[in-house]
């Protein structure tokens, strides 16, 4: 097997170039990666794989208007069909930018409104694909494929228009295509998937029923049941240290117990430092037990800078920057990892006794090491910053009700019941494990270090058909 893979953002340097699985691919077979990552990071993710790897950019795509006002179009078609929660609020933000960008949402808006249906959604579709094969990206990967005649050609994300032009000259060509689905919440709070695939690689039998009802046109034998490479590194005992050298590294008492608090987006979570700062003031009026110690993580694709104030106002406060690269600031795309940040995550989840956040996917993260989960669930600005309660914002997300019907983390309206369900979770760590089991075993359909192997059995398959 010979495999072309698509890497057009951190997350896939995270899941694809970072771990074992480049290892495991190139036992099956030569691949060749076209990747986003600088000329002077390469080294770091070539090291190890002895040569089985050819390394190629992947270029931009510069659309067109009328592959971009096509693109848009099938985005709200999307949203305006499945008509999800999170998407309801997406599609009815106003139009933002220069006249043009306005004038292209709104255009793309009543487009979507008209075409939101799946045989209407087919032509559109249909349109965007001819587009987007005109295109003269899409001649240098038909040029690329040609030379390198990969079996399969494998996204690591189905979301990003970069790979389009990848994908459409594979398809022109005959060769297989295969996206992995990245995140848990990407089908029912994204947009539409970037391009049609011919096949689909899902964390969970859960993931995938959500695939085939959110898009109808693809058949239960497209799509393969993988797990995630995510969370790999749980399973790899090697890169932990003791408990006493990890809180050495981090500046903490190993004596005294340590919440992690695990920030969100300026976007998505824009008062994590007030919840932060409420968290801080919790502790030392002592109405949160023990005196524990807090450990903050912002999002890496956050420079945690907003946490300035309260970092000086608690010099207490353990503080962990992401060790990601803002290769290109700005664009959230370039934030790209480095190896050490994946070790020192696996370490992070495995040594901290609790873990506290707005909605996160960490809440699958501790929940995989079963440790305890608090969600925030009150605001500290009167009124409200999304217009209503962060209860009402957050929680009624269909990829995070699992969390609440299941039980699998215990969600704060109040600063005093933060520290009520601290306290508890302290005093009995526990107290929800069935929960967090039934929402690991819901979200992530294989065991955990079973997952790279899982998708590289996958492409095999996929390759000889």
């Amino acid at each position: 097997m010979r495999t072309a893979l698509l890497i057009p953002d951190g997350v896939g340097v995270r899941n694809f170039l970072i771990g074992r699985f480049l290892a495991e691919l190139t036992a099956a077979g030569p691949a060749c990666a076209f990747h986003v990552v600088p000329d002077e990071l390469l080294p770091v993710f070539r090291n190890g794989v002895n040569g089985g790897v050819e390394w190629e950019r992947l270029i931009d795509f510069r659309q067109s208007r009328l592959v971009l006002a096509l693109q848009y179009s099938l985005g709200y078609a999307q949203m305006y069909w499945a008509d999800t929660q999170s998407m309801r609020r997406i599609r009815s933000q106003p139009p933002r930018g220069s006249w043009q960008n306005r004038l292209l949402t709104r255009t793309a808006r009543t487009l979507g409104r008209v075409a939101a249906g799946p045989a209407r959604m087919r032509l559109l579709e249909a349109g965007h694909c001819s587009a987007v094969r005109r295109a003269g990206e899409t001649r240098y990967y038909r040029e690329a494929f040609e030379r390198l005649r990969p079996s399969v050609v494998f996204s690591s994300n189905q979301r990003p228009s970069q790979i389009v032009p990848a994908v459409q000259a594979a398809r022109g060509l005959g060769i297989p295509t295969a996206t992995f689905v990245f995140s848990w919440d990407n089908l029912s709070s994204k947009g539409r998937i970037a391009a049609p695939f011919d096949h689909y690689l899902c964390w969970s039998e859960h993931m995938r029923q959500e695939l085939l009802h959110y898009y109808p046109d693809v058949r239960p034998a497209q799509t393969h049941i993988v797990g995630t490479p995510q969370f790999e590194p749980y399973a790899d005992c090697s890169l932990l240290w003791s408990r006493e050298e990890f809180f050495r590294r981090v500046g903490a008492d190993p004596a005294r117990k340590l919440i992690c608090y695990s920030g969100g987006d300026a976007g998505t979570c824009p008062e994590d430092q007030e919840h932060v700062r409420v968290l801080l003031e919790l502790v030392r009026a002592g109405r949160i037990e023990g005196r524990p110690q807090v450990i903050v993580r912002p999002v890496p694709v956050d420079d945690g800078g907003r946490y300035t104030q309260v970092r000086g106002d608690f010099p207490e406060l353990i503080f962990n920057q992401p060790q990601w690269v803002h290769a290109d600031p700005g664009n959230w795309t370039r934030v790209l990892p480095l190896p050490e940040d994946v070790r020192f995550l696996a370490n992070l989840t495995h040594h901290c006794d609790l873990n506290v956040n707005l909605g996160s996917t960490m809440t699958l993260d501790f929940g995989l090491h079963d440790k305890p989960v608090v969600n925030i669930a009150f605001d500290v600005a009167d009124p409200p910053i999304f217009g209503m309660p962060v209860w009402d914002y957050y929680y009624h997300f269909e990829h995070y009700r699992p969390v609440v019907e299941l039980g699998a983390a215990r969600f704060a309206r109040s600063p005093a019941q933060l520290a009520e369900h601290i306290n508890a979770y302290l005093q009995d760590p526990s107290l929800d494990r069935e929960g967090r089991r039934k929402l690991a075993e819901l979200q992530v359909g294989v065991p955990i270090g079973q997952s790279c192997r899982r998708i590289v059995e996958v492409l095999r398959r996929i390759g000889r058909d």
